[in-house]
C-alpha cells in the first residue's frame, strides 16, 4: 500500500499486525493483556503502533450511533475570545443539523494535540473543524493520516484536499492603517505576533500597502514583533514603544489582546489614548467595545466563520466523495471607536 492510499483510510489493527509480522490476536493482547506477550514481541508491536499512528477504536463500536452525531472543533486556546466565538458558530451549525459539538483545545502542545486526536479518532467523531493555530499544518497531516474528515477555518485555499473558510486579512490590515493615515498619522507602529502565522503576515502586508498608496515612505510603518498574541505580550510591547527615541503617534496591533495590553502600558505611563497615541486592534472581541477607552478594531466575523465552517463540514460528511471542496473568503470590517478619534499632537 503506497503512502497516498494509506492517507485515505484509517490505520487499523490489521495494518499493525501485517507490519509487525504477528497475528491480530497478538496485537489485541498487546493492547489489552500485555502480560501475555513476550517482551521482544510486545516492544516490536508497540513500535509499529507508534510508527503507523494507530489509535484504538474499541469503544467506538459501542458509541458509534452517539459519536457519529458529534462534530469536533479544534482550537489553540479558548482563552482567546476569537476562538470561543468561532466554536460558538460551529455549535450553531451543528444544532441546525441536530448534531452536537466536542471542543478540543491545546493544539500548541504536540502531546496534548496527540491526546485530543486519539479521543476524536477513538470515538469516530463525524468530522472536525481545525482552526489556524500555530500547529495547523501538523494537525492537518495527522487528521489526513487517520482519515478524519475536516474543514480548515481561518485560512483559505491553503489545504486543497479539504474545504476552508478564511478572512481577507490583507484587506483588514489595509483598512486599519488607511484609517490611521486618514486621521493624520504618519508614524505608525505595527505590533505583530509570530511571523509563521499567515494572518500576521497578511495584516502586515495590508498595512504596508496602505502606507505605499498614501505616498509615505516604508519607514512610516515600524514593526515590533511579539512571540505571542496575548495581553501580557501587548503590555511588554507597550513598554518597548515607550522606550523608543522617536515614539510613533499611532499603533496598529495584530489582535485586540495585544492592543489592550498596550493601552494598559500607556495608561500606567500616564499617556492618553488617542491624544498621545492612537491604537487600533484586530478581531473586535467583546472586550474591545467595553474597554475604558473603546478600542477601534477590525472586526472578523468569528461566529459566522465558525458557522460556515461547520456547515461545510456537514455537507462534506453527508455527500462523501461527491462533495466538491469549497474555499470561501469573508471580508473584515473596520469598527471605529474612541481610541483613534483624535488627531495626532505632533
Amino acid at each position: 500500500m503506497d503512502t497516498e492510499d494509506a492517507a485515505l483510510r484509517r490505520v487499523g489493527m490489521k495494518d499493525v499486525a501485517r507490519e509487525a509480522d504477528v497475528s491480530l490476536g497478538t496485537v489485541s493482547n498487546v493492547l489489552n493483556r500485555p502480560e501475555l506477550v513476550a517482551e521482544p514481541t510486545r516492544t516490536r508491536v508497540l513500535a509499529v503502533i507508534k510508527a503507523l499512528g494507530y489509535v484504538r477504536t474499541e469503544g467506538a463500536r459501542q458509541l458509534h450511533g452517539w459519536a457519529a452525531r458529534f462534530l469536533a472543533v479544534v482550537v489553540p486556546d479558548l482563552a482567546d475570545p476569537f476562538f470561543t466565538a468561532l466554536a460558538t458558530g460551529v455549535g450553531q451549525a451543528a444544532r441546525e443539523a441536530d448534531l452536537g459539538v466536542m471542543v478540543c483545545t491545546g493544539t500548541r502542545d504536540p502531546e496534548e494535540e496527540t491526546r485530543q486526536l486519539s479521543l476524536i479518532t477513538a470515538h469516530r467523531i463525524r468530522g472536525a473543524v481545525l482552526t489556524s493555530g500555530e500547529a495547523v499544518g501538523r494537525t492537518v497531516a495527522a487528521f489526513k493520516r487517520h482519515a478524519v474528515p475536516f474543514v480548515v477555518a481561518d485560512q483559505y485555499g491553503s489545504h486543497p484536499a479539504a474545504c476552508s473558510v478564511g478572512i481577507d486579512d490583507v484587506a483588514g490590515g489595509h483598512a486599519a492603517v488607511r484609517h490611521l493615515i486618514d486621521q493624520g498619522h504618519s508614524s505608525i507602529a505595527y505590533v505583530s505576533g509570530p511571523d509563521h502565522l499567515p494572518q500576521v503576515r497578511d495584516r502586515r502586508q495590508g498595512a504596508l500597502d496602505a502606507v505605499t498608496e498614501a505616498g509615505l515612505r516604508p519607514t512610516a510603518l515600524r514593526e515590533l514583533t511579539c512571540t505571542d498574541l496575548t495581553v501580557g505580550a501587548g503590555k511588554d510591547a507597550g513598554h518597548r514603544i515607550l522606550g523608543l527615541p522617536h515614539r510613533p503617534s499611532a499603533v496598529f496591533c495584530a489582535n485586540d489582546l495585544l492592543a489592550l495590553g498596550i493601552m494598559q502600558a500607556l495608561y500606567e505611563a500616564r499617556l492618553r489614548v488617542p491624544d498621545d497615541i492612537a491604537v487600533v486592534g484586530y478581531d473586535d472581541i467583546g472586550f474591545a467595545a467595553s474597554a475604558v477607552v473603546p478600542l477601534t478594531s477590525v472586526r472578523r466575523p468569528a461566529v459566522a466563520l465558525g458557522r460556515q465552517a461547520g456547515r461545510l463540514l456537514i455537507q462534506d460528511t453527508t455527500h462523501g466523495t461527491s462533495h466538491e471542496h469549497t474555499h470561501l473568503v469573508m471580508q473584515p470590517e473596520l469598527v471605529v471607536r474612541r481610541s483613534t478619534m483624535a488627531a495626532p499632537t505632533r
